[in-house]
């Protein structure tokens, strides 16, 4: 079977989306009574710099890493015995709507750049299940920063994330599904910047190979677009980090 374009345009790219290693490490600061091993899921986790990250602040931690595109898991496992961390990791290929594992399995669930595509509310009430009484779900998910974002900004996230909506909404959206919103914060630029300069080489590597692929061609020219919008909308919309906590 053909592999999805998506994948291929991401695939060995450090992130395959906005993040850094300084939000991960900040985010995961703010978890309060761990155990001293505390079992860790990352969903959707691509390439897994965050999932080695965690690794890395949090040597007692057990992560089980997940995702549908097995070379990503590859990829990942790669960098986990480059950086000595691989004892404390197990890939998973698994898709993020159908996870396999029991009810109250994890003390924190882990998704950067991952619950867009089954959705926040539904990530949310999906995966609620998973956690121990008491325990964290810490994701990333695109946010309006302004109250009345411009038309251009508008049509690209209608076209590509029409779910998306502001912060407070997402806060309550959590509070609703059972969370308790221990804090947010947004990303900066840079962590978007530091997904989109590689990417953006790859893609200009990619783009006479796909000359003959209509489909493929049009997700370029929309990854060219993402860019044009985000460099002169930045101010109005990015990435927010939520750190959640189950109620019981």
């Amino acid at each position: 079977m053909e592999t999805p374009f998506i994948f291929t345009m991401h695939e060995n790219l450090p992130r395959q989306g906005p993040g850094s290693n300084a939000c991960t490490r900040k985010a995961f600061s703010m978890l309060a009574d761990l155990p001293a091993q505390p079992e860790i899921l990352d969903i959707g986790c691509g390439g897994g710099m965050q999932t080695v990250e965690l690794a890395r602040t949090c040597p007692g931690c057990r992560i089980t890493a997940t995702d549908i595109h097995q070379p990503f898991l590859d990829q990942l496992a790669r960098n986990a015995a480059s950086a000595g961390v691989s004892d404390r990791i197990t890939t998973v290929r698994a898709s993020m709507d159908d996870l396999p594992f029991d009810d109250g399995s994890f003390d924190v669930l882990w998704a950067e750049g991952s619950i867009f595509i089954i959705g926040f509310r539904e990530g949310l009430v999906a995966w609620r299940r998973l956690l121990r009484p008491g325990g964290y779900l810490c994701l990333t998910e695109a946010a309006w920063f302004v109250e009345n974002p411009s038309p251009e900004a508008v049509a690209f996230w209608n076209d590509c994330y029409p779910a998306i909506t502001t912060v407070a909404a997402n806060r309550a959206i959590a509070e609703d599904a059972g969370y308790e919103v221990v804090a947010t914060f947004p990303l900066p630029a840079s962590a978007w910047w530091d997904y989109y300069t590689p990417r953006s080489k790859r893609l200009a590597d990619l783009r006479q190979k796909v000359a003959d692929n209509p489909g493929a061609e049009a997700q370029v020219e929309f990854a060219d677009r993402e860019v044009a919008v985000y460099r002169e909308h930045a101010d109005e919309y990015g990435y927010e980090f939520f750190i959640l906590q189950k109620r019981e």
